[in-house]
């Protein structure tokens, strides 16, 4: 019985805060626009019992999914996304491997106070993050003022309200996700194989990525899918920092509920971005079972 309950414990909280909400956004997603409070008039209504449920398949469409694909504004924000997220992911794990490998690689006293440095942002609320490289990146900003300082530039750069500020609230807000799982498998590395890699003649380098980066493979691809699938839906950071000019589903999401109150459609927008997320996720699954398979 005990055993029972504790396998059951997982599966009533995925149906309780997964599957319920995806079933109630996807009535909603199959439901027709009104000018009501909620603005939609529900197609399935359960209160008429099987009556309900069978004019429901009766009369089921999919209008609000098949206006995704005419509307061009929803298939270039998905794609959008999809580039966002992967370039993001690429670029944090460019500088997320060198700071693991460096946390990895110093003596062992030094280890902790550097594992508190990198979680030491999430002391500080997201909001506030985000809200901070704004001020950075204006115009007047401490990064411009610097850079007229020094000389480098003769005039202001033009970096807020560009995806190159979204590609750096990404990459900074999303480091640690990078970091951490690199770290952990580069941490269990076993020295003794890189000197034995330059034993039989290879050189540093060449040991570095015959040896250490297979090693750790299994660090890079968590992280990546621990950046990849919060960036795919991201909100906050293209709305401040990409400014108007930024196309993200998450963004086009909000606006569809907050802005334009057409819930059906929106609802139909988060069903496909959940359906997209799905692959990511299933494949992060299947790499972690791999991974303890490998480790028993």
């Amino acid at each position: 019985m005990r055993r029972l309950f504790l396998i059951s414990v997982p599966y009533v909280w995925l149906l309780a805060l997964f599957l319920v909400p995806f079933l109630i956004v996807l009535k909603i997603a199959l439901s027709d626009t009104a000018l009501a409070i909620p603005p939609y008039i529900p197609t399935l209504d359960l209160s008429d019992g099987w009556e309900g449920i069978k004019a429901f398949f009766a009369e089921l469409d999919f209008e609000n999914f098949v206006f995704l694909t005419e509307d061009s504004l929803y298939w270039k924000s998905y794609l959008s996304s999809l580039q966002i997220a992967a370039i993001s992911t690429l670029l944090t794990l460019l500088v997320g491997y060198p700071v693991a490998y460096g946390m990895a690689m110093a003596p062992d006293e030094w280890r902790p106070t550097l594992m508190m440095l990198v979680i030491l942002p999430f002391w500080t609320s997201f909001l506030i993050r985000v809200y901070s490289w704004m001020g950075i990146l204006s115009q007047e900003g401490f990064l411009n003022q610097f850079l007229l300082w020094t000389g480098l530039i003769s005039e202001p750069l033009m970096i807020l309200n560009t995806k190159t500020a979204v590609y750096i609230g990404i990459v900074y807000t999303y480091l640690p996700f990078m970091i951490l799982p690199i770290y952990a498998a580069l941490e269990k590395l076993d020295g003794s194989l890189l000197e034995a890699a330059e034993d039989l003649g290879c050189s540093r380098l060449k040991a570095f990525w015959l040896v250490t980066i297979p090693l750790s493979k299994s660090g890079i691809i968590a992280g990546s899918f621990l950046v990849f699938i919060p960036a795919l839906g991201e909100f906050v950071i293209p709305s401040l920092l990409g400014g108007s000019g930024t196309l993200m589903i998450g963004k086009v999401l909000w606006e569809e509920f907050f802005s334009n109150r057409d819930w059906p459609v929106a609802s139909a927008v988060a069903v496909v971005l959940l359906l997209l997320l799905i692959i990511p996720i299933i494949l992060f699954q299947r790499n972690e079972q791999k991974e303890r398979e490998k480790d028993q």
